[in-house]
């Protein structure tokens, strides 16, 4: 009995063996913890033809664009071999030609075509953006003609909605698309998590991992827990008071200098910022230096306009704003007629409290700090701070007459351009213009930047963009982001990029 027994096990685990191979036991995956991807950063999908969802779609390595952008924020090919453009409305794009989409078609001019004409049809900024008129497809070669000179359109179309995806096998009703990056996505929950295996097909290397997970966690402290307890593997997001916890050899960071901009943009449509004292004396009494030294731990860079300072050749240093002063401030409320009567320290204007109602949001962890910093320094020159910080900030910017400042974060040349923070938060009714800002100067000043095609000249009207509304204190430009992606020591390149994409490669791996 006993040598037929050994004999069935023996038997039973030889096709165990056979049924079940050893390399079955070594599937490799990797966990990211992310408090950016969720419906409050208007990421609800990977599908970059709605709002802001391209950026997980190329973050998360599901697509790619024409065109992909250096440390320096020089653009170089990526899906497209080459462009050149007429000196007018013409350019030609020639792709490449060993390029399949995780779906096994082919990206030539055809499917190209389809996606930008998808995205123009249903992006809410694409076609001021690129301004295009018609695309003709002829093999790896598209023609795109635009309606009016745009220098910028190649920029354009490395932002994350470029991504091109193949629109016949996307499904737009879940928002899983299909693109040509290392990997596709397999299951989706928006606010929960993304599932991603190898695209089988890619075209620049193979994927390292078997499977890859981006979880969704919002809350600082759960992130900081779920990488130390091995929960995740990799953060995006990281509270800076934990980053000491991480600053050992179990762990590595990836830094980098980005123009992710923290900025507070007034809603001129408020009677108490229709103020021009009043925006004044906000601009001088943020004290932005303190703002970055103690509350961020120095991980950032004090910002004075759009651009970080020596941000190509339009960066801040190239313009005045109004410094910390709150001596100053306190004079310019007094000359105002903003004055304390009752001795409460907030100052009062017939009849008036002065209190301004400062509405921001939670998932970058800056802004809440922002927020404090503020209400903290703006209370010394006697105004009262009322702050809102809720993820649910879409329900108040609808609301004009709900706030009168609103701070954000804002990557203000994600392109490495100057052109797309003008068009999008400068202008009457675009998308970031939040404070309903409007200049007539500025308006004009931008139609002469989106048809200008020397970068020299390009540079001269983004400085006089960013004085003039530096002059009228419409906003206040706090910090720019020092972004750092902290992961195990057995991660290797996954790397910090100063656009703030291209974060899972094939390259991305854990061993």
């Amino acid at each position: 009995m006993k040598k037929g027994l050994a004999t069935a096990l023996t038997i039973c685990l030889s096709l165990t063996a056979l049924s079940f191979p050893v390399n079955a036991y070594e599937k490799k995956t990797m966990v990211i913890g992310d408090t950016t991807f969720n419906a409050e950063n208007w990421e609800e999908t990977i599908d970059p033809h709605r709002t802001y969802n391209g950026w997980p779609c190329i973050r998360y390595g599901v697509g790619e664009t024409l065109v992909h952008y250096t440390d320096t924020m020089e653009l170089e090919p990526w899906l497209a071999e080459s462009w050149e453009n007429d000196g007018d409305l013409t350019w030609t794009i020639t792709l490449r030609s060993d390029v399949k989409f995780s779906s096994g078609r082919d990206m030539d001019g055809e499917a190209v075509k389809e996606c930008f004409t998808h995205l123009l049809e249903n992006h809410d900024r694409a076609p001021s953006d690129t301004k295009i008129d018609s695309i003709e497809a002829d093999g790896q070669t598209i023609t795109i003609t635009t309606s009016e000179p745009n220098p910028a359109l190649i920029n354009y179309l490395g932002d994350p909605y470029g991504c091109i995806i193949d629109v016949d096998a996307s499904d737009f009703e879940t928002g899983i698309v299909v693109g040509t990056g290392p990997y596709k996505a397999t299951d989706m929950v928006t606010d929960d998590h993304l599932t991603l295996v190898p695209n089988e097909y890619y075209w620049n290397g193979t994927p390292k991992l078997d499977e890859l997970t981006i979880r969704t966690i919002s809350d600082g402290d759960t992130l900081s827990f779920a990488l130390q307890s091995g929960d995740i593997d990799a953060a995006y997001g990281m509270a800076y008071e934990s980053y000491p916890l991480f600053e050992n050899d179990d762990y590595q960071f990836s830094a980098i200098q980005t123009s992710r901009a923290f900025f507070a943009s007034m809603n001129m449509t408020s009677p108490v910022i229709q103020d021009s004292a009043v925006r004044k004396a906000i601009a001088m009494g943020i004290d932005k230096e303190s703002f970055v030294a103690v509350l961020l731990d120095g991980h950032g860079v004090v910002g004075h306009s759009a651009f970080p300072d020596g941000f190509s050749t339009f960066g801040g240093e190239n313009v005045t704003t109004e410094s910390y002063d709150p001596e100053g401030a306190k004079a310019v409320l007094e000359e105002a007629g903003w004055i304390d009567t009752d001795g409460d320290g907030i100052r009062e204007k017939d009849g008036e409290k002065l209190v301004v109602r400062w509405l921001t949001y939670p998932s970058r962890q800056e802004l809440p700090l922002l927020a404090e910093s503020a209400q903290a320094s703006l209370k010394e020159i006697g105004i009262d701070v009322d702050i809102n910080c809720t993820a649910n900030r879409r329900e108040f910017l609808a609301d004009m007459s709900s706030f009168d400042i609103y701070a954000s974060a804002l990557v203000t040349a994600p392109s490495g351009d100057p052109q797309y923070f003008f068009t999008t938060s400068c202008l009457p009714d675009m998308s970031y213009n939040f404070g309903a800002y409007e200049n007539e100067e500025v308006n004009s000043l931008v139609e002469q930047l989106s048809t200008e095609f020397d970068t020299a000249k390009r540079a001269e009207l983004a400085v006089k963009l960013q004085q003039a509304i530096l002059d009228d204190n419409a906003y206040i430009f706090c910090s720019f982001l020092q972004m750092n992606m902290i992961s195990k020591a057995n991660v290797s390149n996954w790397t910090a990029h100063a656009c703030d994409y291209y974060e899972v490669t094939a390259e991305l791996d854990i061993n």
